[in-house]
């Protein structure tokens, strides 16, 4: 359903401008490319159906499919039971994982990218392929959600630079055999704590491993960070419990 608006994608403008395009696009529904699929001058390199790493960031408020899925009673329920007071939905995304090009998603926190003060984010994945070792599942390591935020992504606060995001310190250094694979199958529902340490391999096999996913924070007893790289730009995050 969301695949077929992609022949009105600008993809060479997407190519020339992607660091403004990414931080533009949490309030929108936007298009981002397998690195493997755009050439030097901004073609396609694959098939249009392949080409595709995700769409993001506000699937859960624009389109009715995932917004219904969103705010479902059984995510609330399931953000209640994790003591959240006033969750609020911060962003979505589509994730491809497309056969064949899919690309690794490299070890990280979640609160790297969406921090507060404390810190409470949490994740919902939900898998709409059978998500298996060999075309790219979860990996998480065990207990890593009590280490703490190991890095921050966050807005540039030098203007002058042309580097709109930067991370605040260099990649942490995480042992391959910390990791544990978590397969599930089409339908499952993955929650994933903010801090909790996961990535996924490149998907090299045959099979898609597509998947819908979006994090909510608290926001009652926590400060969402304004140097976070996704701001609510003109209104605030939908309240989970209220939609």
């Amino acid at each position: 359903m969301v695949i077929q608006h992609q022949s009105h994608i600008n993809v060479r403008n997407i190519y020339e401008n992607k660091d403004r395009y990414f931080l533009e696009s949490g309030d929108k529904i936007s298009y981002f490319y397998e690195q493997g699929a755009i050439g030097p001058n901004g073609e396609l390199l694959v098939e249009p159906h392949l080409s595709l790493n995700k769409i993001g960031h506000a699937l859960h408020e624009l389109d009715p499919v995932f917004r219904k899925m969103t705010f479902s009673e059984q995510v609330k329920e399931v953000a209640f039971q994790l003591g959240y007071e006033e969750p609020a939905v911060v962003q979505s995304m589509y994730i491809f994982k497309n056969p064949g090009i899919g690309s690794e998603v490299t070890a990280h926190q979640d609160a790297t990218y969406l921090y507060t003060e404390p810190v409470k984010v949490t994740g919902f994945w939900i898998a709409l392929d059978d998500a298996t070792v060999e075309n790219g599942c979860l990996w998480f390591a065990a207990g890593s959600h009590k280490s703490g935020v190991h890095r921050r992504y966050v807005r540039n606060p030098d203007k002058g630079s042309d580097q709109l995001l930067i991370y605040k310190s260099g990649p942490p250094i995480y042992q391959r055999s910390n990791f544990k694979p978590v397969p599930v199958e089409k339908g499952s529902c993955v929650i994933i704590d903010g801090q909790v340490v996961h990535f996924s391999e490149a998907n090299k096999s045959d099979k898609p491993r597509h998947a819908y996913t979006f994090h909510i924070v608290e926001q009652r007893k926590c400060i969402y960070s304004k140097s976070n790289w996704l701001q609510p730009e003109n209104k605030p995050f939908m309240n989970l419990y209220r939609h």
